[in-house]
């Protein structure tokens, strides 16, 4: 489905933005000193849907969310802890995600399984429950409905930014919003990258529908975002829908679909951009656009593999436009292939054409790469086939963060 029209994001409400949620972020002691406990609220019980890490791996909060989600038919609450990923701990570690759950929905006189917990941080480490279970205390007497930063801070590891968007729209006369929040620096690869994604919206939608369209969604923007290559063990986009707009509840081939639709994408797109700009020690943003595939796999395939690219991502950091790294990344990628027909071309400039023709001098060349945010388009000429990613550049900086990173 294709967007048909300019969307305005708005950067500064995030998931309190919709009619019926609050949300708050405090520090609860987990990090020495920044926020780590954020909490969203609805006002009155929601439908959700959910995608999930494909890593075997997966935490215990990812593994009570799937299990909440499927057991379950309204949600209320989200609960995030950051600093600490209660991943790979065993049977102690699903109980204390089950303990999170319970305390959260005790302080907001709910139900355990109305609410999903989330956790991101360090691996191997036990949650220290007494600090988590005297924030989770604390932080109910914090939610608010004009406060879009602090849930925001309160998800971040090696962020050195929020994420967060809204849009407000019209279906059948009557104002929705939709808000998001998300975190995501390192470890982040297509297939859900280490990454957690917050969604609200005042939309009524059918739970079936909703989760088909978050899955197909979250694939062309979530699952196309490459920092390093590296999946994560946490990861989850969790999206609640609380009806409260008013409007008639939203299914499959609707105009009101289509309209959700394209505001949905909108929100998953620019916060997936947002987590590749803030790529551990990345300086560039690289949008990787593939034409001409014999089809869409093929030309995501290809796109993907330029992007996970150790040696063009540096290439890209050091402003070398060698694009022999680049054929040769869409050569082992798999793909149909006939190097001769291949074309790149560098912020709307023609690098190497038809036949291996090179139209830039070195110099010009590498001078395409000066800027933030860069578009490479590669052309295979076989077929109709197309796919966009996203991707940042390889720095020192990355090392250094890897190396040393604990909360």
């Amino acid at each position: 489905m294709e967007q048909t029209c300019e969307i305005a994001i708005d950067m500064k409400t995030g998931v309190i933005a919709p009619k019926g949620f609050k949300a708050a972020g405090i520090h609860c002691g987990i990090k020495r000193f920044k926020k780590d406990l954020a909490l969203i609220v609805s006002d009155v019980p929601a439908t959700a849907a959910g995608v999930f890490t494909q890593n075997k791996v997966q935490a215990a909060p990812v593994l009570l969310c799937k299990k909440y989600l499927q057991e379950n038919e309204k949600f209320r609450a989200i609960i995030i802890n950051s600093g600490n990923a209660n991943a790979c701990t065993g049977e102690q570690g699903y109980k204390d995600a089950v303990m999170m759950s319970v305390l959260t929905a005790e302080e907001l006189n709910i139900k355990p399984e109305e609410v999903f917990v989330s956790s991101t941080g360090v691996i191997g480490e036990l949650l220290p429950m007494d600090k988590i279970s005297a924030g989770i205390k604390k932080i109910v007497h914090h939610l608010n409905n004009d406060d879009y930063k602090s849930p925001a801070e309160a998800i971040l590891t090696t962020d050195t930014f929020i994420k967060t968007a809204s849009v407000s729209f019209q279906i059948d006369g009557k104002e929705v919003t939709i808000g998001g929040i998300a975190k995501g620096s390192g470890m982040i690869h297509p297939n859900m990258a280490t990454m957690l994604a917050f969604v609200t919206t005042d939309a009524a939608i059918e739970k079936n529908t909703f989760q088909t369209m978050l899955k197909e969604i979250t694939d062309k923007t979530f699952n196309r975002i490459v920092v390093d290559g590296d999946t994560s063990t946490n990861d989850m986009v969790i999206a609640l829908a609380n009806g409260m707009s008013g409007i008639e509840t939203i299914f499959a081939d609707t105009e009101a679909y289509r309209i959700f639709y394209e505001n949905l994408y909108e929100i998953l797109k620019k916060l997936s951009i947002d987590i590749v700009k803030d790529g551990e020690g990345a300086t560039k943003l690289v949008e990787i656009n593939v034409e001409g595939a014999l089809n869409d796999e093929q030309a995501l395939k290809a796109a993907k593999t330029v992007a996970l690219s150790p040696l063009v991502k540096t290439a890209i950091h050091g402003e070398d436009a060698n694009w022999g790294r680049i054929i040769a990344a869409v050569g082992y990628s798999g793909v149909e292939f006939d190097p001769a027909k291949f074309e790149i071309i560098i912020n709307g400039q023609p690098v190497l054409m038809q036949n291996y023709k090179v139209a830039l001098t070195a110099k010009e060349a590498n001078k395409l790469l000066k800027p933030d945010e860069i578009n490479l388009l590669l052309k295979l000429n076989l077929g109709n086939g197309t796919a966009t990613c996203w991707t940042c550049d390889f720095s020192e900086e990355y090392v250094k963060i890897n190396g040393s990173y604990r909360t």
